[in-house]
């Protein structure tokens, strides 16, 4: 099976994501998209196998998104495939596609819900940093309510009901280094902890998962995050989320046990939108 990535050379994530794939010995093809734009009927088959919107796939950063008024939401989505076809720049990347499915690979760590890593391998991306690879956990794992314990986070409520999803990360040799969990709202998600384990810290590893959890929460239908933090503003800050008012937040957020009354009100709210 060929492996099409659609590729801007300019961008480190594609960049990334190409040395990955070429590193698995599949026949990959490689389309510079800036030079050469998908057709309407391409970008069309992309939208349906990503299961994205236009306005999912659109590049907002460094693009004219927001000149064009696609930020507006009576924006349809005629109106940001025909933007996206006239400037390609707008079409985000990178792409993979393989056989029926494709993915937009930011952070570049998805790349892996396509293709396996190389066995027993700790990869690092070209600035060093480790690769990771997020995997399902269900709450009740012991190591994951262990983990959260020492670290003094939140396992009162890992037991109850609620439409949450846990992650346990791995680098691509197989080495567990942190977990994350969300608690789902519909168009919100409470980012209800993460934790990178001791030995793992200070590789940057933090915002690599921190990425990870937030996409996986934008695939889930949520589009802003939210958090409550005691001691890590400043990291979470840097991640692109800002401070917020309780009385402030949705009714759904509000409801949830850490606001209602799990974390402590010193607890400081923080909230970003979600893109991918």
């Amino acid at each position: 099976m060929t492996i099409t990535l659609y590729h801007n050379p300019d961008c480190g994530t594609s960049r990334n994501v190409l040395a990955v794939l070429q590193r698995t010995g599949q026949p990959l093809a490689v389309i510079e998209y800036l030079k050469d734009p998908p057709s309407r009927g391409t970008l069309q088959d992309l939208l349906h196998r990503l299961q994205m919107r236009p306005k999912d796939l659109a590049r907002r950063r460094g693009t004219p998104f927001a000149a064009l008024g696609l930020a507006d939401p009576a924006t349809g989505d005629d109106a940001v495939l025909a933007a996206m076809l006239e400037h390609p720049i707008l079409i985000n990347r990178p792409i993979v596609v393989a056989g029926a499915r494709a993915v937009l690979c930011r952070p570049s760590d998805l790349v892996f819900d396509l293709v396996p890593p190389p066995p027993g391998e700790d990869l690092h991306k070209q600035d060093g940093s480790l690769w990771l690879i997020d995997g399902p956990l269900p709450p009740d794992d012991p190591d994951l309510g262990t983990a959260l314990a020492a670290a003094g986070l939140l396992v009162a409520d890992l037991a109850e009901a609620g439409n949450r999803a846990f992650f346990a990360y791995r680098t691509t040799g197989g080495r567990l280094v942190g977990y994350a969990g969300l608690e789902l709202l519909g168009e919100d998600a409470l980012l209800r902890s993460l934790l990178i384990l001791p030995a793992w810290r200070g590789q940057g590893l933090g915002r690599a998962a921190t990425a990870l959890a937030l996409r996986r929460a934008f695939d889930f239908g949520a589009r802003r995050a939210w958090l409550l933090t005691t001691d890590a503003v400043d990291f979470f800050a840097r991640a692109g989320f800002q401070r917020a008012d309780r009385a402030a937040a949705p009714a759904a957020v509000r409801a949830t046990r850490q606001l209602a009354g799990l974390c402590p009100a010193s607890a400081v709210l923080m909230q970003r939108a979600i893109e991918p």
